[in-house]
C-alpha cells in the first residue's frame, strides 16, 4: 500500500482576507479601549468640575447680593439689633423670657405679664448684705465675708 499525501492547497489569495481583518480588529480594539475610555472619563470629570464651578458661582452671586443688602448703615443697625441684641448708645435692652407652662404648651395665661401682682406684705423683705451689718474686723474676717458665696 502506498500512501499518497494529498496536500490540499488552497488557491492563492484565499486567506488574504484574514490579515486585513486582524489589522482592523486590532486597530478597533486599541481605538475603543485606550483613548475613548480615557476621553470619556475625562469628559465626565470635566462635567463634574463644571457643575461644581456653577454652584460656587451661584453662591458667590448670592453672597454678593447679601453684602449689597447689608452695606447700608440702617441694615447693619437692624442686623445688630436682630441677631446680636445690640442697642444704640443711650438705649436699654429688655428681654421678656417665657415662663413655665403647665402642660408643655405655651399659652397667654402662662405669660408672666398676665399673672396677678404680688401684694407688698406677702413679699419677703430683702435683708441688707451681712457684711454691712457686722462690725469691721481683721483682714481675714473681711476676706471670709467677701467670699461668703462659697458656703
Amino acid at each position: 500500500m502506498t500512501t499518497t499525501n494529498v496536500h490540499r492547497s488552497s488557491p492563492p489569495g484565499a486567506h488574504r482576507w484574514m490579515v486585513p481583518l486582524a489589522v482592523v480588529t486590532a486597530g478597533a480594539m486599541i481605538a475603543i479601549w485606550f483613548p475613548f475610555s480615557a476621553l470619556w472619563q475625562q469628559q465626565h470629570e470635566i462635567a463634574q468640575a463644571a457643575a461644581a464651578l456653577a454652584a460656587v458661582r451661584g453662591e458667590q452671586q448670592a453672597l454678593d447680593a447679601q453684602s449689597h443688602q447689608v452695606a447700608s448703615t440702617r441694615a447693619q443697625r437692624d442686623l445688630a439689633r436682630a441677631d446680636y441684641q445690640l442697642v444704640s448708645p443711650g438705649q436699654s435692652l429688655i428681654q421678656v423670657l417665657p415662663g413655665r407652662s403647665t402642660n408643655g404648651v405655651w399659652t397667654l395665661r402662662d405669660d408672666p405679664g398676665y399673672q396677678p401682682l404680688a401684694r407688698p406684705d406677702t413679699v419677703p423683705a430683702v435683708s441688707a448684705h451681712r457684711a454691712s451689718t457686722r462690725p469691721g474686723g481683721g483682714f481675714l474676717e473681711r476676706l471670709v465675708r467677701t467670699l461668703e458665696f462659697w458656703r
